[in-house]
């Protein structure tokens, strides 16, 4: 009779869903269609669960997460710029090969305005263009933002060498100093 009276007091996992608490970490839950591949997972990764790889060559960055390694502390989900990776309720990460603990997803490479050479995600590059259009004062600047975020290092490094040596700063700087009685 005590039994019946107090009710069960055991879970009835695995045979019905286990209910989790509010803020459970489970499993991160990676959303290519929202990722720009910016990297900032990566780096906040403490366990290295997430990598990335670029290859030029082909054009593309390849972003990987191993389920294997991660100790979901949620510290992606806090540094991802446009939230396409959320700790789900999932923690039932069983599997047949240590392979099938790892996702991946690959983007495709903005080629500089400049040069033509691949330099960044697409999306990383079309998603910084929105953010500064928003701040500029008008569709000029806006397209010179545009243009510039479109351009890779090399070629932005080249343009500011170009663009000192027409303001004539190297020759001021070359002047002995005025010295005064």
């Amino acid at each position: 009779m005590e039994i019946f009276r107090t009710g069960e007091a055991t879970v009835q996992y695995p045979f019905a869903p286990m209910p989790v608490c509010k803020d459970f970490r489970g499993k991160p839950e990676h959303r290519a269609e929202g990722c720009i591949a910016c990297a900032a997972c990566t780096v906040a990764c403490p366990a290295n669960a997430i990598g990335m790889e670029t290859d030029t060559a082909a054009g593309n960055r390849i972003w990987s997460i191993d389920y294997g390694r991660c100790v979901f502390c949620g510290r992606c989900e806090e540094s991802c710029p446009t939230g396409a990776i959320r700790l789900s309720d999932d923690f039932e990460l069983a599997v047949g090969s240590k392979a099938d603990l790892t996702r991946k997803a690959v983007f495709t490479l903005a080629d500089c305005a400049c040069c033509g050479k691949p330099f960044a995600p697409a999306k990383e590059v079309d998603y910084v263009a929105r953010l500064l259009s928003q701040s500029a004062r008008s569709a000029e600047e806006a397209d010179r933002l545009r243009l510039t975020v479109s351009t890779c290092p090399a070629c932005k490094r080249a343009q500011d060498v170009h663009h000192i040596a027409g303001m004539g700063i190297g020759r001021q700087m070359t002047k002995e100093p005025e010295t005064t009685p």
